[in-house]
Parts: structure tokens; C-alpha cells; sequence
């Protein structure tokens, strides 16, 4: 196993009607400014639900938060928090919204161009506004992390920055806050939280056995409710064990003392900031292909994940791992979930220009053990056509 620091010092509180603690949970004198994606917030009353939950407080709003969050429509987010003195963030929504208040967190008080944030992967982040979330799309796990996403329209760039300093100081996870969802979102949010434990768990072994043991835990369930967060949008308990899986496939437990890849991630979003497809859809199309690409070096995980995950222990070692990433597919297929780029309108012809934004933004090394090349790169795009 290898060495880790763990720090998490988010405060999760979960469960139903639990929106009603926002009173207690934010600073009684604070000025906040909510800040969501759509007009669903307001349309199912978890807007409504939230201003109550703030009692007195000075509330302001900002919507329109995309789905991949620009640094255009943050910006505006800084200047309104600038131009009203306000000192509180609360996210209302899933990862982008969440992602997206991580950044205008960062930004109100940066010295400097707030895009070197990104540009610096968050080096160059020294403090940040207090902030708190109320999770409604359980996806990404930026409800209890460190991590941010945030694109850029001009450049069409789409870069990752963490840092200590936005961490959430509390997230709310209700699972009746995503029974409204549409079902190509929820089924967007197991794809994304299966890819999340993938790229931490499927590298090579050091001896990590409790880290491997909760990455199975969580890949297995995410197989066996897979089909029932589809079906039945209202099973409670389905939906809280996606709500909670998904958190802990991306608060820094299973990365502990274990290699990480991220290729997949790193390849899928110059895919979304170039064609606009669905995040996790990226992941769906690159993540089988880049495991077959790259089947020799992640040999000796494949077959465990094989066996662990699909209980797939006859025939060759190779027979066995051409299964496992068939049956990784077929689990994001049935999910409603395409695998092949050509599904999303893309050929050939579009994979030099991911190539040359890969290349443009430092991605030249990727993987657990930096050899996914530029040209490692282009096979995986190839047979993820």
C-alpha cells in the first residue's frame, strides 16, 4: 500500500426532510447567494424549500449554471456576490452547480485573473468563500471533495483544479430530491459514479485491500440497483444507496494508499468541451476501449475485477478480461447508455482535434503510470469509435 494523507473535513447530513437544517448549518449573520442550474429547483419547490430552510437571512439567487459550468457564466456569479457583499455560497444541484460554486468560491478574492485557477489546477488558490450544498443529482461526488470542473467557451478548454480550500463545509443529501429526474440524468449519474471507482481501483495492485474491498462494495452496488434507479424513480432506498455511493466513489476513501488513472476523465472531457456530449456519456464511450487498449498493463486488476465484480472465473486469463469489459458495456447499454462515439455523430475525421486539445492542455502523459501518449490516446479513441 502506499503512503496517503486522508483529510475530509465535509459534513454530510443525509436523509429525507433534512433540507429544514439549513437553519442550523449556516451562520446565522451570513449573506447568501444560491446558486443552481435550471428552473426544475424552482419548478419541484426545492428552491422554495431552501429559502425557508435560510429563515431571515439575506438570500440573493443566481441561476443558469450550465451543465458543464462556463467560466463565462461564473464570472457573472463573482461580480454579483462582488456587487452585493455577500459572504455565504449555497449549491443547489448536482455536480456542475457544485463544481461551478467550488470556482466563484475561489474567484470573489483572487488577485489575479481568475482563469489561472484553472490554468494552475489550483495551485495558486489561497482561500475561498465559505460554502454548502443540497445535492439533487447524485453523480459526481463534488458534494465531498475537493475537486472542481470548469469549461471555457472561448478556448473550448476544459480543465480540473482541487484545492483544500473548497472543500463544502456541509452537503444535504436527500434521495426524494431526485425522484423528479429525468431518468437519461440518473442513468448519467451511475455511469459517472461506476467510472469514478474504475479509475481508482482498476490500475495495478500494491496490497490496497481495504481500499480494493470498498471500490468492489461500491461497483457492486451500483450493479445491483442499477436497473431499479431506472425503473422506479421512488424506491427511497435505491436512490439513497445511489445518493451515498456515488459520494463515497469520489471523497479521497478509495484513493487512499492506491494508484489512480483518470485518463478516461482527461480524454471524455475534450470530448464534451468539443461536441457538448453528456460527461458521463464520454466516460461510457472511452472507459471499455481504453481498457482494451490498454489491457496488458492493467492485466492483473482486470482479472480480479473480473472475478470480483462479474464472477467471471472460467476460461483464459484473456478470455476472461475480454468478458469483464464486455460486461462493463453491456451495464452502461442497458442503462439506455450508448458505448460507441459513432452514436454521438462522431468518426474518424473528429479525433485529431481531440488529439491536438489533449495535447494543447498538457495531457501527453496520462495514467497511473504516465504512459497513455498522445498516440495511446488516439487507439483509444479509435476503438471507442
Amino acid at each position: 500500500m502506499l503512503n496517503f494523507d486522508l483529510h475530509n473535513p465535509t459534513r454530510i447530513v443525509f436523509g429525507a426532510k433534512t433540507v429544514s437544517r439549513l437553519d442550523e448549518l449556516v451562520p446565522a449573520g451570513a449573506r447568501v447567494l444560491i446558486l443552481y442550474g435550471g428552473e426544475s429547483a424552482r419548478r419541484n419547490g426545492t428552491l422554495a424549500e431552501v429559502r425557508a430552510g435560510l429563515g431571515q437571512r439575506e438570500v440573493h439567487e443566481f441561476g443558469g449554471i450550465e451543465p458543464n459550468p462556463s467560466y463565462e457564466t461564473l464570472m457573472e456569479a463573482v461580480a454579483l456576490i462582488q456587487r452585493k457583499g455577500l459572504n455565504f455560497l449555497l449549491a443547489v444541484g448536482g455536480g456542475s452547480v457544485i463544481d461551478g460554486t467550488k470556482f466563484v468560491a475561489a474567484a470573489v478574492d483572487y488577485p489575479g485573473d481568475p482563469w489561472e485557477i484553472m490554468e494552475s489546477h489550483g495551485a495558486t488558490v489561497h482561500r475561498a468563500l465559505p460554502f454548502g450544498t443540497v445535492l439533487t443529482l447524485p453523480a459526481t461526488g463534488s458534494e465531498m471533495n475537493k475537486g472542481s470542473v470548469v469549461s471555457k467557451k472561448a478556448t473550448k478548454a476544459k480543465l480540473v483544479f482541487a484545492s483544500e480550500h473548497v472543500f463544502p463545509r456541509f452537503s444535504i443529501l436527500d434521495p426524494t430530491k431526485t425522484y423528479s429526474l429525468p431518468l437519461p440524468q440518473v442513468a448519467n449519474g451511475v455511469v459517472d459514479a461506476f467510472t469514478h471507482v474504475m479509475e481508482q481501483y482498476l490500475t495495478y495492485p500494491v496490497d490496497g485491500r481495504v481500499q480494493d474491498r470498498f471500490a468492489e462494495g461500491l461497483l457492486q452496488t451500483l450493479v445491483e440497483i442499477g436497473a431499479e434507479v431506472m425503473a422506479k424513480p421512488d424506491n427511497y432506498d435505491a436512490r439513497a444507496n445511489l445518493m451515498w455511493t456515488a459520494t463515497l466513489a469520489l471523497n479521497g476513501l478509495i484513493v487512499a494508499g492506491v494508484p489512480e488513472d483518470w485518463s478516461t476523465h482527461m480524454i471524455g472531457h475534450e470530448l464534451t468541451a468539443l461536441h457538448g456530449i453528456d460527461h458521463a456519456r464520454t466516460l461510457a464511450a472511452v472507459l471499455p476501449a481504453n481498457l482494451q487498449v490498454r489491457r496488458e498493463a492493467k492485466r492483473a486488476k482486470l482479472l480480479q475485477y473480473a472475478e470480483r465484480i462479474w464472477n467471471i472465473t472460467e476460461g483464459s486469463e484473456d478470455e476472461r478480461i475480454g468478458i469483464a469489459i464486455t460486461s462493463t458495456r453491456v451495464f452502461f447499454e442497458s442503462l439506455g447508455v450508448p458505448t460507441r462515439l459513432r452514436e454521438y455523430g462522431l468518426n474518424a475525421g473528429h479525433i485529431d482535434e481531440v488529439i491536438a486539445q489533449l495535447e494543447a492542455h498538457g495531457m501527453t502523459a496520462l495514467g497511473e503510470h504516465e504512459d497513455v501518449t498522445l498516440a495511446v490516446s488516439r487507439q483509444i479513441l479509435e476503438a471507442a469509435l
